[in-house]
């Protein structure tokens, strides 16, 4: 979506740079990824360095000479440590979180003061790994993601990222429910790309969506009725030329996938009424689309 938008901004874009610029992009959003599954560890670091701070104080307090080690003895987060393909990640890349990062002393603060993070150091049963794996999944879940400055500071680090955020999270925390306490070493972080065709749906839906954004917006214009196109908000004629592109690309994925896909996406990048404006024109491109067989009837039954 972005690729299209900044096409149309630069006509002259040829589709290998514009596919190229995509694949850059990909490749920073599953850096992102890792640099969240690196947070954790990152987080029990500067524990490590706050209760060494406490104790060599010249009058350390009660709480500082005897700390509470639990967080940083957790189990799941020694597991990450020790994971091989973030070992490897770390290694080849050089990416990893400064323990004097202000950003990370923003989260580590805001993890202290949740009533997660204190309960779980509170609790009076010894910790399992299990427990140990929930406060990170819960905080991530439920915490992590209302920190407002973390996104603008993320974009700073690299502009790439200032849309893939909460996404990268999502699937962090899906990677660390695969921990188990006994496989973490060798836990798999996941590949950029799940597969060959999961990597060409990409490629693919970028060329088919700047190869028939024309004929789409032409369709667009005969069943935008009082509307004239130029007063549609942009982002959703690109949201409406990608689905029509994608169903006419991919006939394995059923009309109403495509459909319920991108008036998810219109909630989040386009205004408030636009998911029911893309949803009534879609409807009306699908029959259209199916009257000139450029997508299947088959595609319409499957998933209703």
């Amino acid at each position: 979506m972005q690729m299209v938008y900044a096409h149309n901004q630069q006509a002259d874009t040829d589709y290998e740079s514009i596919d190229k610029e995509l694949q850059h992009s990909v490749l920073k959003s599953h850096e992102l990824y890792y640099y969240m599954m690196l947070l954790p560890i990152a987080l029990k670091r500067l524990a490590m360095k706050r209760i060494e701070n406490g104790k060599n104080k010249i009058r350390p307090t009660e709480e500082e000479q005897n700390p509470n080690l639990r967080f940083v003895n957790n189990k799941f987060i020694t597991q990450l440590e020790n994971n091989k393909m973030l070992n490897d990640y770390i290694a080849k890349s050089g990416q990893d979180w400064d323990i004097d990062d202000d950003l990370l002393k923003i989260i580590f603060n805001n993890l202290y003061s949740t009533e997660i993070y204190q309960e779980y150091m509170t609790a009076a049963e010894e910790p399992t790994f299990e427990t140990d794996k929930q406060l990170i999944v819960k905080y991530f879940t439920k915490e992590l993601p209302k920190i407002e400055v973390m996104y603008d500071a993320l974009e700073l680090k690299n502009i790439y990222w200032n849309d893939d955020v909460e996404f990268a999270i999502s699937i962090a925390i899906k990677t660390f429910k695969l921990f188990d306490g006994k496989n973490g070493s060798d836990v798999e972080i996941l590949p950029i790309y799940k597969d060959d065709d999961d990597k060409n749906f990409v490629s693919t839906l970028l060329r088919k969506t700047l190869a028939t954004y024309r004929s789409t917006y032409n369709l667009i214009k005969k069943f935008s009725r009082n509307w004239e196109p130029d007063r549609v908000a942009q982002m959703d004629i690109i949201i409406i030329v990608m689905a029509a592109a994608e169903m006419m690309s991919f006939h394995e994925i059923p009309i109403r996938v495509t459909l319920n896909e991108y008036i998810e996406i219109s909630k989040y990048y386009s205004t408030s009424k636009s998911n029911i404006y893309i949803n009534g024109l879609l409807e009306k491109i699908v029959r259209q689309l199916v009257e000139d067989k450029l997508i299947s009837p088959s595609q319409l039954v499957v998933g209703q």
